[in-house]
């Protein structure tokens, strides 16, 4: 397949199950909505180091959010409900009760609930206060710029993560311009998130390590550096390759995401320095959710 001068391998990015919540975060202003949220989305890339993969999703305009302020949605994906339980309190009291006016609501309905403001309230030494609306509880918690309002829980769902495609170019800042131009697109689309730094990785990774005490080391195969000494993917033109990871709420949502940013990638043509997408999988082994490279780019977007 070749779409617009850049060549779509035949292969499929390889994704596993997840849980996941969303939360939204309002504040007197967007600023300040922004600082909790970076802070809470902090050290989120992967659950390989960090235990939790956690993005900024959407801005949340002062008319369709919970209290009338502007805000943000966040998503968080995790690969067990234990770890998403804790890693969203932990997060929740150091990041978004210190913040100065800060809330925090429920962002997804489901039949798991998952605390959000429950724990948080003892903060309040025993002068917090709770009221019941619409039959969702609110804590108030009194701090010292006034009240830090939070509702009591939030949903938890079924996910997926580790959707990705890789940018094959042929310098560094091809590669990076492209990936760049593929998460703007993408950061319009509801329920996904691109977690790594700016939503580009460099460090693509395999399953498995010449050392024991590594069970995930660089992807030799797709390092350009290592042409001449490993069993290489990359042509000889082949000078840089980034990857961009999607953890989404749905397949569909994946996969449209993927579409998405592999679009407006090629819509830069191959006069861009970009010459191949490719994606990475481990032969089917890691994650039951398949996304054929080829299948994706024949979706019709809404």
């Amino acid at each position: 397949m070749i779409i617009n001068g850049i060549q779509i391998d035949d292969t499929f990015a390889e994704a596993f199950n997840m849980r996941a919540t969303r939360v939204i975060i309002t504040a007197q202003n967007l600023k300040w909505a922004y600082h909790a949220a970076h802070a809470m989305t902090g050290f989120a890339t992967s659950v390989i180091g960090c235990g939790v993969e956690a993005g900024i999703e959407a801005e949340i305009s002062s008319e369709l959010s919970p209290d009338g302020r502007p805000g943000v949605s966040i998503l968080m994906f995790a690969m067990g409900s234990k770890v998403l339980m804790q890693q969203l309190e932990t997060r929740m009291g150091q990041c978004v009760l210190t913040c100065p006016t800060a809330a925090a609501f429920a962002g997804i309905a489901s039949d798991e609930p998952i605390n959000l403001g429950k724990n948080l309230r003892f903060f309040g030494d025993g002068f917090q206060t709770s009221k019941l609306i619409g039959g969702k509880r609110y804590w108030r918690v009194p701090v010292m710029d006034g009240e830090f309002l939070c509702e009591e829980s939030t949903g938890m769902v079924r996910a997926i993560g580790g959707g990705n495609f890789l940018i094959l170019a042929t310098s560094q800042s091809a590669a990076l311009a492209a990936a760049e131009v593929a998460i703007a697109a993408m950061q319009r689309l509801p329920n996904v998130i691109m977690p790594f730094p700016g939503g580009v990785v460099r460090s693509g990774s395999k399953v498995g390590s010449r050392y024991a005490a590594m069970f995930a080391s660089t992807n030799d195969a797709f390092c350009p550096t290592l042409k001449g000494v490993t069993q290489t993917e990359l042509s000889s033109d082949i000078e840089s390759v980034m990857e961009i990871v999607i953890d989404g709420l749905s397949f569909d949502d994946i996969a449209l995401a993927m579409h998405t940013g592999i679009a407006a990638i090629c819509a830069l043509g191959s006069a861009s320095g970009v010459k191949r997408i490719s994606a990475g999988n481990y032969g089917g082994k890691l994650g039951p959710h398949h996304f054929k490279l080829h299948a994706i780019m024949e979706i019709e977007k809404p």
